[in-house]
């Protein structure tokens, strides 16, 4: 019998894994494939674009989420206060990787816990939706929430990963019944994810039935959790298994799309090959409120502060430029008319 690896050993290799090799899928976000129309008379002064919002009851500077990528290691916990440090100094949102690691064994809380550096970020708590089929309910989830004072708990949704992960939980059985009882209980809002492969409008239909305040699409074109897998697959077996799904999924632009056509009023953060600030531009002039980049940021956290900081600022920059220059004084001003399909 194949031995299992524990949770904080797997949570390293994931760390090694994106950091050292090629795990992107092998389909692409879409977004390539919208324009924006350039505006050479835009009337407005780049000085004075506004790229700020509002969002659960906190405002932020700039339309950009820091994906869920890790916790339950010591380099976990170093890149985790890094991205928390810069996010405070930037006014981003932010969101922590799963945290069953810490839910089960509490000396790993700490690697979490980055409220000590970021006071005043839009901070979301994260677990495996599919674990409320394996012992979780709403204590876990209220114990994630607290563990790091968050605004709201991701609940992530990865049947394909868990699917060609060795020993992986695959129950996804009367989950939404689940996950609708923890969106009445629990006194955050909760925020459905997928990890990479995108949402289609039956389960976005379904998720808002739940109750989920928001939806994020995370679509397939960045990393692609099944070439993580395939990479730390135990056997041959398992890595071909892996291997297949390497063009599987729906892409992000795709996905924004269907949960717009699905439940229009829908919150959407738009993540999954998200390249830079013109891509979360055009997510946001898709239906997206929020864009979310985690490769990026995680290979500048494995560096130094600064360069994550450096990061955000260009993202934000890059934003603010593809405002000015397609006539978009305000985010809602994005939203208008702004796109043409390439």
């Amino acid at each position: 019998m194949t031995k299992v690896a524990p949770i904080d050993q797997r949570k390293a290799d994931h760390i090694k894994i994106n950091l050292e090799q090629d795990v992107r899928s092998g389909l692409t976000s879409g977004l390539e494939n919208y324009r924006f129309i350039h505006e050479a008379l835009p009337e407005l002064d780049l000085e004075r674009i506004d790229p700020t919002l509002s969002l659960f009851g906190k405002k932020l500077n700039s339309p950009i989420l820091i994906s869920s990528m890790t916790g339950g290691t010591d380099a976990a916990k170093t890149i985790n206060m890094r991205l928390a440090e810069a996010a405070q100094e930037c006014g981003l949102a932010m969101g922590v990787g799963s945290q069953r690691a810490a839910i089960e064994h509490a000396e790993q809380a700490e690697s979490f816990q980055v409220r000590k550096v970021a006071p005043d970020i839009l901070l979301f708590a994260n677990l495996g939706a599919v674990q409320l089929n394996y012992g979780y309910g709403i204590d876990q989830c209220r114990k994630a929430v607290d563990m790091i004072e968050a605004a709201a708990l991701i609940l992530h949704l990865n049947p394909l990963q868990e699917a060609v992960q060795d020993a992986g939980d695959t129950n996804f059985s009367g989950l939404a019944k689940k996950i609708e009882e923890v969106c009445k209980r629990i006194e955050v809002p909760v925020i459905a994810k997928e990890v990479g492969w995108g949402i289609s409008e039956r389960t976005a239909k379904l998720l808002a039935d739940c109750g989920v305040s928001a939806i994020d699409v995370a679509g397939a074109g960045g990393t692609s959790w099944s070439q993580v897998e395939m990479h730390r697959a135990p056997d041959e077996f398992t890595r071909q298994l892996a291997g297949t799904f390497i063009g599987w999924g729906i892409p992000t632009a795709e996905s924004i799309l269907n949960v717009k056509r699905a439940i229009p009023e829908m919150i959407i953060f738009a993540s999954g090959g998200i390249k830079d600030g013109l891509d979360i531009a055009k997510s946001i002039a898709l239906g997206a409120t929020l864009g979310g980049m985690a490769g990026q940021f995680l290979k500048a956290a494995a560096i130094s502060n600064e360069n994550v900081v450096e990061m955000m600022k260009l993202t934000m920059r890059q934003i603010e430029v593809t405002m000015f220059a397609a006539g978009a004084g305000t985010l809602e001003d994005l939203k208008v008319g702004k796109l043409l399909v390439a």
